[in-house]
Parts: structure tokens; sequence; C-alpha cells
């Protein structure tokens, strides 16, 4: 048994009871209801039909016998839409205030998918989500039966086909920001412009529903049409839009070029050498089988990242 699937599985754990107690900070409490809510916002809407492709997801696999899958079908959702990205999506709700009815829905779906994601996850880990389902209850209503007798999930709820292009865009922009800031060393938490060009009338109504969240995660302040000033920049390209963020008085131009070059020339030389002994015969038959296996290993891992530094360089412009 690998140790370092334990501790994985041990953060998933955290990471779930983490998600409850920011839940239970913002008011968020369990559901009365098995079927999904109504809900206006594109946020929450996509989350429902998450929740709604992640139950099909479970029930074939258990059709099938697949019990691994099933496992795997729900951490993810649970690990990577629920708590990366919906959370991360609804705080501006709760730390703006500025609409009270944006705030109670996305409390009330928020407390329905959260009920869904212990249902769905008793099976595997049927403690921690025990004790989570009594403490997710109102204190006036406490539950009326343990998690183990709950209703396995039936949503009698459809994908939005429309919020889910708008998330899964916004969350495509959010990352391309975040990966570019990261590989040319630019704090995650720097503000800058953008100018985006190219861009189709449905991803202009998608930048201006998203404006705050935009702001909020991609630390992008002021997004504008047109051509972006003269001068080093990131370019990225999401759907048929490209996005010009100036690095003028961001970070020396320069140097990052002659760093990021560096770096490429690093990494290859080193891809070209593990390169070089994986191709002798001598090496791959008579060297343990885990040592092939990791100059393997290595070589993808340098390849990669001369490949993300390749493209690094070229978005500077």
């Amino acid at each position: 048994m690998d140790e370092s699937r334990v501790a994985g599985y041990r953060n998933f754990a955290t990471k779930l009871w983490n998600a409850a107690r920011f839940a239970q900070s913002n008011g968020i409490g369990g559901s009365h209801s098995i079927s999904a809510p109504k809900a206006e916002l594109a946020v929450n809407r996509w989350i429902i039909g998450e929740v709604v492709e992640t139950v099909e997801k479970l029930n074939k696999a258990f059709a099938e016998f697949r019990f691994d899958g099933m496992a795997d079908a729900i951490y993810h959702f649970v690990w990577d839409q629920f708590c990366d990205w919906y959370l991360e999506l609804i705080k501006p709700a709760f730390i703006d205030g500025e609409k009270q009815d944006m705030d109670e829905e996305s409390r009330v779906v928020a407390g329905w998918v959260l009920d869904q994601m212990l249902v769905m996850l008793h099976p595997f880990m049927p403690f921690v989500t025990e004790e989570l389902w009594h403490a997710l209850a109102d204190p006036e209503q406490p539950r009326r039966y343990d998690l183990i007798h709950a209703k396995w999930p039936e949503p009698k709820a459809d994908v939005d086909a429309s919020a889910t292009a708008e998330i899964d865009w916004l969350i495509r922009l959010v990352g391309e920001v975040r990966t570019a800031k990261n590989e040319l060393g630019i704090a995650p938490g720097a503000k800058m412009d953008a100018f985006v060009r190219d861009a189709s009338p449905a991803t202009l109504e998608r930048m201006a529903n998203q404006k705050a969240v935009i702001a909020r995660l991609a630390r992008l302040e002021n997004i504008g049409a047109g051509n972006a000033p003269e001068g080093g920049s990131i370019q990225l390209v999401v759907d048929e839009a490209t996005f010009v963020l100036p690095l003028a008085g961001v970070i020396d131009l320069d140097a990052e070029r002659a760093r990021i070059t560096k770096a490429i020339e690093a990494a290859t030389k080193e891809a070209a050498s593990l390169s070089g002994r994986l191709s002798n015969a001598s090496f791959v038959e008579k060297a343990k089988p885990e040592a092939v296996e990791k100059a393997r290993a290595d070589h993808a891992e340098k390849a990669a990242e001369a490949e993300r530094l390749t493209a690094a360089l070229a978005r500077l412009g």
C-alpha cells in the first residue's frame, strides 16, 4: 500500500471538512429537498448540472461494478468542481453582499450540493460524512435520520448548456491568467489590465456577467476592447478571443526573457541527455526497472517543462 495515497486521502478529508466549515461560517446549512433548487445565476445552474452528471457517472459505474470509477467520479467532483472552483466563484456573493437575493440563492444551492456530496461520498467514507451530515443541520431542526438512511441523489434537473459553457469559459480564462503569471514569476495577487480583441458577442456578454469574479480571481481589474499599448505583454487565447495583458511596470521584460531562455536551454539539454540514456539498449536491459521508469518520468517532465517555458516565452510578445 502506497503511504502517499493514504496521505492524499487524508488531504481530501481535510478539504471536505474545510468546505463544510466555510459553509457553516456563511450560513449554508443542510437542504430539505432531494430535488435541485431553482437557480438563476449561471454559477449555480452550472454546479447543479455538475451534480447531475456526477450522479449519472456514479450510477453507470455502479451498474458495471466499477467501484473505482465511482470513487474517482465523486473524488474529482468534490475536489475540483466544488471546492476548488464553485466555492471560490460564489465567495464574492457573501463577501460583497451586494444583492441579498444572490446571497440567498447561492446559500440554498450550496447547501443542496453539499448534501448530495455527502450522500454520494457516504459509501466510501462513512464516518466523516455522517459527522458533517449532522453538523450542517439547522440546530433548531436536527436531521430526522442518519445519513446511511438518506435517499440516493435524484436531482430531477437537466444540465444547463449555456451556464456550463459560461462557467467553463470563466475557469479557463482564470486558469490561463494564473498559469501565465506563475510562469513569468508575477505575484498571483498582482493586479493587471487586459485588452481583448476578436471577442464574439457571447464572450463580451460573459465578460460583463462575470466582471466581479474575473477581477477577484484573475486580478484583471480593467478589461477593455481594442489594441493594447505598445510594449511587451502576455497574450492568452481563450476560444476565439485574444486577451493581451501589458507588462510595462510589472516585470523587467529583458531580464525575464533571458531567464526563460536560460531555463529552456537547461531543460532541453537535460531532456536530450535522458533521451540518449533511454535509447541505449544496454541501459534499458541491464538497469533496474525502477531506474528505467524514473528516467522515463524525468524525461517526460523535462520535455514538458521545455515546452511550457517555450510557450511562456512566446506569450511575452
